[in-house]
């Protein structure tokens, strides 16, 4: 629903359904391990004091900024969930919608077009399987051809790590080809060259609300990064609790 922690929670048998398992986060949202671990770090110097969703936010800003990124402040106080909604995980923009959904998407959440180009740029880091981007590769629109926006030496890449054929569907593919663990302006490079992996990402490129944002953090590396930060704080703004709503978990994976 927000920024409550709600991904963490792990499913309790039929009693209590998590989102972990929702489309959008199965076996692709990872790293839990890493948040459980600092959870029981700073429960022994502070007990009861620091929220499961003030670490995850604050665990995605290191994380950019370890791997090369920018350094933004982190609004804190949240509090964390305690219920969470897999129906509404479910509805997380995808990268088979129309741009025109996903920005209807971030609209609701109070985002702009500005928030969903730079935002998207997180996909300078991380992976996606096969399956998410495949009809590119074979049957674009039915048509039984690639896409013809995909530059060529990149399709051919691509077709190999994903042949034509179930079994490769959760085959992972760098989502940023160029500099796969480094936060950096590659993303909207790999646009610009008709390389962008994901159709939402290469669609960025041709829309006439957001190609001119793409071609410019393109070219500036250090106004996207900056831009990122901001887009970030605002993000981490969405459905917050605070004061007597919610609670601070002792365990991430489950309710006090």
């Amino acid at each position: 629903m927000g920024c409550d922690g709600s991904i963490l929670l792990d499913d309790i048998g039929s009693t209590f359904v998590g989102e972990k398992n929702a489309l959008a986060n199965q076996n692709s949202a990872r790293g839990y391990e890493v948040i459980d671990n600092i959870k029981a770090n700073v429960e022994k110097a502070c007990p009861s004091t620091v929220s499961c969703s003030d670490i995850l936010t604050l665990a995605a800003r290191d994380a950019v900024y370890f791997a090369g990124g920018s350094y933004w402040m982190v609004p804190l106080g949240r509090r964390d969930g305690r219920t969470a909604n897999k129906t509404a995980a479910n509805e997380l923009p995808s990268p088979f919608e129309s741009l025109d959904s996903i920005i209807a998407k971030f609209n609701s959440k109070g985002l702009d077009i500005k928030d969903v180009v730079v935002l998207s740029g997180a996909h300078t880091i991380g992976f996606a399987q096969c399956f998410t981007f495949k009809s590119r590769l074979f049957n674009f629109g039915g048509s039984g051809k690639p896409d013809p926006e995909l530059d060529a030496s990149f399709l051919k890449g691509l077709q190999s790590v994903c042949p034509d054929q179930v079994d490769s569907d959760t085959n992972l593919v760098p989502l940023d080809s160029v500099t796969s663990t480094k936060f950096d302006n590659s993303y909207y490079k790999n646009i610009v060259n008709s390389s962008g992996l994901l159709q939402s990402d290469q669609l960025l490129g041709t829309d006439n609300r957001t190609a001119s944002m793409v071609l410019n953090y393109s070219k500036y590396p250090y106004l996207f990064l900056k831009d990122f930060g901001a887009s970030m704080v605002k993000m981490g703004n969405i459905g917050v609790l605070t004061g007597q709503d919610g609670e601070i978990r002792k365990n991430c994976k489950v309710v006090n």
